[in-house]
């Protein structure tokens, strides 16, 4: 099968141009990757090159060796992988030791993949474990509202996720695990990335202050959708708090317990606190 006859791969091109068209991916800004299945690997293994060089990681994830992802180009623009995908993503291979990979497609024009790559795969490799393999995506955008929001809000998970819950009741049915925080830090390091791994342990989801937001999820459309909730929660808080700097009414800590048990999900009573 030729790659960009791939259900993946139309998956993976049709997040991009729709995350594009949301506005949160401005010039080259965010990434995505995806951990591919065993079964799509071998359906387009006729054309992927595996005589190319390895190179190193910059970290180490032992559980994730000889798995093959497909990730953006660093310095690509999102608005760009549909016109031509095999010039600003590619298809990687991770080897046995967990530190380096090598390019088996695309980037066909020079490259080299997302800059996030350690905070991409160390993420994967908690998912991965975490869902006994079940998530496969690893997404990053920079959603103006939620953005806004790390500037006025304290960078605190209990507060993110209690203030996003309020807005919409969708919210803790969508994300019930909650939403974690990172402060500000240099991205594209290690550093970034240990910390965000840590949060992704308990969440699906991690905002980066004053740079963007972090998902994980098991496939294209239920990680574009928890991002989809979140920015969409977080716009209505930026309108609220910019008619008045508090609410005359808002959704309860036991309205939040009658909403979990009428949809059958677990809400953490950290997040249930009275204010």
């Amino acid at each position: 099968m030729k790659i960009l006859d791939a259900e993946f791969v139309k998956g993976f091109i049709r997040l991009c141009d729709d995350g594009f068209k949301q506005n949160w991916h401005e010039r080259n800004g965010g990434n995505l990757s995806y951990r591919i299945k065993p079964e799509e690997v071998e359906a387009v293994r006729e054309e992927l090159k595996f005589d190319n060089s390895w190179q190193p990681i910059g970290t180490t994830v032992k559980g994730l060796s000889g798995e093959f992802f497909m990730v953006t180009g660093s310095g690509k623009y999102f608005r760009n992988v549909p016109l031509d995908p095999e010039a600003n993503t590619c298809i990687i291979e991770v080897d046995e030791s967990g530190e380096h990979y090598r390019i088996l497609w695309g980037l066909c024009k020079g490259g080299r993949p997302t800059s996030e790559l350690p905070s991409h795969l160390m993420n994967h490799e908690v998912k991965k474990e975490a869902t006994g393999g079940a998530y496969r995506v690893i997404y990053h955008g920079h959603p103006a509202n939620i953005i806004a929001l790390t500037f006025v809000l304290p960078l605190e998970d209990k507060v993110f996720t209690r203030e996003l819950w309020e807005m919409a009741t969708e919210c803790p049915v969508v994300f019930p695990s909650g939403i974690g925080v990172v402060g500000w830090m240099v991205p594209g390091g290690r550093e970034i990335a240990v910390a965000t791994s840590e949060l992704m342990k308990k969440y699906d989801a991690a905002i980066w202050a004053h740079h963007g937001l972090f998902a994980s999820g098991e496939d294209f459309d239920l990680t574009f959708g928890l991002i989809h909730t979140i920015e969409k929660s977080a716009e209505i808080l930026v309108k609220v708090l910019s008619i008045r700097p508090d609410k005359l009414q808002t959704i309860t800590p036991g309205n939040f317990r009658d909403l979990a048990h009428d949809f059958n999900v677990t809400l953490p009573e950290e997040f249930l606190y009275e204010k």
